[in-house]
């Protein structure tokens, strides 16, 4: 199969790997793929937005999904609000396309720099969780090619029980097979701008007692955190929470062109940052500025949707902010009951001195069916840390133990570094996952370097797990 060889990161830029990368366009392009794969194995590669090594498959072939990728206006919606759309589209074309027909996608992650495909293996969550789930709860129905070659129609059942095929493959971070087409049920909006209501809080109890009230009253709800912060003022954050505005929320401007999205990328970080820029000066200077730059409390303030849920797509390339050593992204959640793990998290990092560019707290609503959807009721904390601060490994590992202790686990999809020991405590449905999976897929051809990093296929794999890599983080 003709292909080029390629290195391949996450976007945290830690523990590349080298892959054939192989354009694929259709389903039989997919199929094709798969023929005279060597024990390595095949994973298919959207964008390549997952944080770690999830869209990695070193020394083996990785499909490259975005070549079928749909252009915007080829993309329609039907009158009952489904998209259905090649597996390589991106958030940001179905967007473009959708809003200016009044729709909005159910669930965005944030960033638009996912395809449908990677939010289906990720199952990606928003800020909306609290009330709507995650992706895969919209997903109508799929395509997904099998190691067999054959290309399956998938939907996610009915009353009378759930598909096991489709809930092994959302969330499945790709490991069922090849994604090619996904059907997605979208909302309707009258405008593509947002009512946000911005408070500056205090203090990590203030910040918990306003997310849960925010969650009552918004559909869309998140947190900024400084976890540099220490003493009485540990834990303090700026709240964000918001709803979809009605027309006549805008100003005449507004009014005339209501559905206008046309997002660019106004900065672009240069190639070449020298390793430890974001240190714990800058970082704290950053997050006091931060804090005292936002409103005690505003309401009602209009906004882009781009600017409220896709602030970092204002920077292109933001990822080389970290330097040549990258950076992890450290995704938990623990139960609503264990707020005083929570809290002791947040002391331990704030006695840490970790240097966190992004801390980002939510309230996540109920699981999804899929074995090993990341979401589940609780607190979920999610961390931007340079991988190459010292001490940061163990740091991280005895935060991991606090966690499953609590009854909580880590993100997948952002993962490069976890103990694969907890996995199965995290997980508590890895089984029923791993005997779908290998039902789809017996001869594991397809695999990734987070399958074998984390012996996620159990331990009957036969994918290469002698060259599996080392943790990340030292």
């Amino acid at each position: 199969m003709p292909g080029e060889q390629r290195l391949l990161t996450g976007w945290g830029r830690t523990a590349p790997s080298a892959a054939t990368v192989v354009p694929v366009c259709t389903g039989a392009e997919a199929a094709s793929a798969l023929h005279g794969l060597t024990g390595r194995g095949a994973l298919a590669r959207g964008l390549g937005r997952g944080y770690g090594d999830g869209a990695q498959n070193a020394g083996g072939r990785v499909l490259d999904l975005t070549a079928g990728a749909a252009a915007t206006d080829a993309l329609t919606v039907g009158e009952d609000g489904v998209l259905t759309a090649p597996a390589g589209t991106g958030l940001d074309a179905v967007l473009r396309a959708a809003l200016a027909r009044g729709w909005f996608v159910p669930v965005t992650p944030g960033t638009r720099q996912v395809t449908l495909g990677g939010a289906v293996a990720a199952d990606v969550h928003g800020k909306n969780h609290h009330g709507a789930g995650s992706f895969g709860r919209h997903v109508t129905g799929l395509r997904l090619v099998t190691a067999d070659g054959a290309e399956r129609a998938l939907g996610p059942g009915d009353a009378g029980g759930a598909a096991p095929e489709f809930w092994a493959t959302v969330g499945g971070m790709g490991l069922t097979g090849a994604v090619t087409e996904v059907s997605v049920r979208l909302r309707p909006v009258t405008t593509s701008r947002m009512l946000v209501e911005t408070r500056r809080l205090d203090g990590l109890d203030a910040v918990m007692a306003a997310l849960a009230e925010a969650d009552a009253r918004h559909r869309y709800s998140v947190a900024w955190v400084d976890l540099l912060a220490r003493g009485r003022h540990l834990g303090r954050g700026v709240l964000t929470a918001g709803d979809h505005a009605p027309a006549d929320a805008l100003d005449a401007a507004g009014r005339a062109d209501p559905l206008r999205f046309d997002p660019h990328a106004r900065l672009v970080a240069p190639p070449w940052v020298p390793d430890g820029m974001l240190n714990r000066a800058t970082v704290r200077a950053f997050n006091e500025l931060w804090f005292r730059r936002a409103p005690r409390h505003r309401r009602d303030e209009v906004q882009p949707i781009g600017t409220f849920f896709h602030p970092l797509d204002g920077v292109r390339h933001w990822n080389r902010l970290y330097g040549a050593g990258g950076f992890v992204q450290h995704q938990t959640v623990v139960p609503f009951g264990a707020e005083a793990v929570l809290r002791r998290l947040v002391e331990r990092l704030a006695a840490a001195g970790v240097v966190s560019f992004l801390a980002v707290l939510k309230r996540f609503g109920p699981a999804s069916p899929a074995p090993l959807s990341f979401p589940t009721p609780g607190w979920t904390l999610a961390l931007d840390l340079p991988a190459r601060q010292a001490g940061l490994g163990p740091l991280l590992d005895e935060l991991d133990r606090q966690v499953v202790d609590a009854g909580g686990r880590v993100y997948l999809a952002k993962d490069a570094r976890l103990d694969p020991g907890l996995l199965r405590a995290m997980y508590p449905r890895l089984d029923e996952w791993r005997a779908v999976r290998d039902a789809l897929d017996p001869q594991r051809r397809w695999c990734s370097d987070l399958a074998r990093r984390l012996d996620l296929l159990g331990p009957a794999a036969a994918t290469g797990a002698d060259a599996r890599h080392a943790r990340v983080v030292p």
